[in-house]
């Protein structure tokens, strides 16, 4: 299990320490015909020690305590310095005595619109923001410790998530095209959306849910499994109440995107059959695009 120690100012200097994320970047460059692909190179290395090499928090992770996350950034158009990309961002947490890793947050961004030169120090500011680049990862970096502190204890990552909501409230005054994805109501999944969602009231049984899903059922799988798939079983249907009160919302369908194999794994040949009914039942009526996957529940 994670325990997270306060940080002392005594231990700064300590290498025992790490930085909170343990992030794999990479750099998609495939689409984009230019003579200078050694941009792309310089651009992935200077993201990577960025979101890897800064502290995020006021606490300290011991190395095997870092967040195991994956960002990939595709590149659709560079000219002059601008890059037109999206963004997918994935990050999974250790299951407690077991060797598997679960996902807790996978997103696709498709308006990330950054400029960049090449070998220019990527930095923060924040208190401003200027550069979307920064601001987007940091946004993304504050979404991961808030999914993961939500995993680890209820409503654990508020804190975080209310630096992912400033950086929002900062980025609603830009008019350019960076502004793409920042906007409120410009669409239903994009940042701003899933921010609305994570820090709405409303959505806060969604997020009690995230906890006990995590800790009283997939921590207790290697306990007593029949006891945790139950557990699982009777906190899922909160997902359907919160699909009838904001159909297709933004962090209910970034869950399932994450949970499907291993939802559909939990109960595939196993469970009860009143288990199986129910949440074949509710996953079809929230995602019925995906029915044919949920099929193998009812194996």
């Amino acid at each position: 299990m994670r325990k997270i120690v306060l940080i002392i100012l005594f231990f700064v200097g300590i290498n025992t320490f790490a930085q909170e994320l343990n992030c794999q970047l990479q750099i998609n460059s495939s689409q984009v015909q230019t003579s200078n692909k050694q941009i792309f190179e310089t651009l992935q290395t200077a993201l990577s020690e960025f979101i890897n090499n800064r502290h995020w928090t006021n606490y300290v992770y011991t190395e095997e305590e870092r967040i195991d996350c994956n960002i990939l950034i595709t590149i659709k158009n560079y000219t002059d310095n601008a890059f037109t990309a999206d963004i997918q961002v994935q990050a999974r947490r250790p299951v407690y005595n077991s060797s598997y890793n679960s996902p807790i947050f996978n997103f696709k961004d498709e308006n990330f619109n950054f400029s960049y030169v090449e070998y220019d120090p990527i930095e923060i500011n924040e208190n401003t923001y200027e550069s979307n680049l920064t601001a987007v990862l940091a946004y993304y970096a504050y979404i991961i410790l808030g999914y993961d502190a939500d995993s680890f204890s209820k409503l654990g990552g508020t804190s975080y998530f209310q630096k992912a909501e400033n950086i929002v409230n900062l980025m609603q005054s830009r008019s350019d095209a960076e502004a793409n994805g920042w906007r409120a109501f410009e669409s239903t999944r994009n940042r701003y959306a899933l921010i609305n969602n994570l820090m709405d009231e409303r959505f806060r049984n969604f997020r009690e849910m995230f906890y006990s899903y995590h800790r009283l059922g997939l921590d207790e799988m290697t306990a007593n499994v029949e006891n945790a798939r139950a557990k699982i079983a009777s906190l899922l249907p909160v997902l359907k109440e919160i699909n009838n009160m904001q159909p297709a919302a933004i962090a209910t369908i970034s869950f399932l995107d994450a949970k499907n194999d291993e939802i559909i794994n939990i109960f595939s040949k196993k469970g009860t059959t009143k288990e199986k009914e129910t949440i074949y039942e509710l996953l079809t009526d929230i995602n019925p695009t995906l029915t044919h996957r949920y099929e193998a529940i009812k194996d």
